[in-house]
């Protein structure tokens, strides 16, 4: 290589230059078309040497250079440094490669291929999802995300399922993702392609998504699709009931908490007679209460909530049941019963200041070396809770 052809590959002072030519040559541009190249960062060497090169005599007696300088930017002559150096375009990209050390590739027509292949899957989208543009608006505006293979694979399964809706008899959610995918985990609701199956459902409907897990499995049942009807179960004990169906009559005769499954209550639901409903958010409470022959009505969510709380509060609402609801007090647990007294107008109790105060005046007896300093979460396990909740309840008005 000759020696000014050295200079312009290895020189490290012109290394800003080699990187300006090659991102050029990257974004598309051909050798034969660049005319003149912007370079960032260049120093004082760099530019001095490619003045050696470029500027004639005729340039330094009228004190103008080829190359010249903006801030931090250098415009440099491309063509014509191509020209002085006796080097040709055709050996522009191998040049450049070899100074530094990457390979120029056209990163403009791999992004026109990868545009047009995005636009083919929404296409494909489109034709399998028809009717749902509001779906394939937010699956857009999120971008593929997953491997192409794997979103595609998703809207053929989501199209497979929605047209064996609405299924007759009805079929189990699980049943229905393992015969279109063999996977009966596929439409879980805690997925995203449960979640799209939901979406795409309610657009078809023609109306809102619904956001509670009770709403939910309601619009996909009106489609034949029954979702965690035996899983779930909820812990009553003392609730009071004045029907005569089959659950009426096994709460009535139970003496110890009953389990109730979503099938259960939707089914078959009791007719709830007057009273005060205290739900609580941990099993071990109604276990403390069956212990000590506690009487009054009590329900257990057992956490965060999910459709079969939904339906039994709104069981008790639809009733007239005075409820009231006790959580741990903490911040999950904080939420959630805010959640239940804005939805439900459930009483909040043993969960105020004055509850808590009482309960950290009385800690463990062996304090967890991991506790943070600042207020501790207070559990409902903590006898301070129990005996607020498992006081029997002063009669509401009109059910006396």
């Amino acid at each position: 290589m000759p020696a000014d052809l050295t200079y312009l590959a290895e020189d490290s002072d012109l290394l800003p230059l080699r990187k300006a030519v090659h991102a050029r040559l990257c974004a598309g541009g051909t050798p034969e078309a660049i005319n003149t190249v912007r370079v960032a960062e260049l120093n004082p060497a760099g530019i001095a040497q490619l003045r050696t090169w470029l500027d004639t005599s005729t340039r330094r007696r009228r004190g103008t250079s080829a190359v010249t300088t903006s801030g931090h930017l250098a415009t440099i002559p491309l063509r014509e440094l191509l020209a002085v150096l006796d080097l040709t375009p055709e050996m522009l990209t191998g040049l450049v490669e070899k100074a530094v050390g990457e390979p120029v590739v056209d990163r403009s027509s791999t992004a026109l291929a990868a545009s047009a292949r995005r636009e083919q899957l929404w296409q494909y989208a489109a034709e399998q999802l028809p009717n749902l543009p509001a779906l394939l608006a937010r699956m857009r505006a999120t971008g593929v995300g997953e491997d192409a293979t794997q979103i595609r694979y998703s809207i053929t399964a989501l199209a497979a399922a929605l047209r064996r809706l609405p299924a007759r008899p009805p079929t189990p959610l699980a049943k229905l993702a393992h015969d279109v995918t063999g996977d009966p985990h596929y439409f879980d609701l805690t997925t995203l392609a449960g979640l799209r199956l939901v979406a795409a459902v309610a657009e078809r409907d023609g109306q809102p998504e619904p956001g509670r897990p009770d709403l939910i499995r309601a619009l996909l049942a009106r489609h034949g699709v029954i979702a965690d009807r035996l899983s779930a179960t909820v812990l009553v004990f003392n609730l009071q009931v004045s029907g005569d169906g089959p659950i009426d009559r096994r709460l009535r005769d139970a003496r110890t908490p009953v389990a109730l499954t979503l099938l259960d209550l939707l089914e078959h639901p009791p007719v709830l007679a007057p009273q005060t409903l205290t739900v609580v958010e941990n099993p071990s409470v109604l276990e403390v209460a069956f212990s000590t022959d506690a009487r009054l009505p009590l329900a257990c969510t057992s956490g965060q909530l999910r459709a079969i709380d939904h339906v039994l509060f709104q069981l008790a609402v639809d009733h007239g049941i005075h409820l009231r609801y006790a959580g741990d007090i903490d911040p999950s647990g904080q939420q959630i019963a805010a959640v239940v007294a804005a939805t439900y107008g459930a009483e909040l109790i043993a969960m105020d200041d004055a509850t808590a105060a009482a309960a950290r005046q009385h800690p463990a007896s062996v304090p967890s070396p991991m506790r943070r300093p600042g207020l501790q979460p207070v559990f409902q396990e903590h006898d301070a809770l129990l005996d607020s909740i498992l006081r029997t309840p002063p009669t509401p008005p009109g059910l006396e």
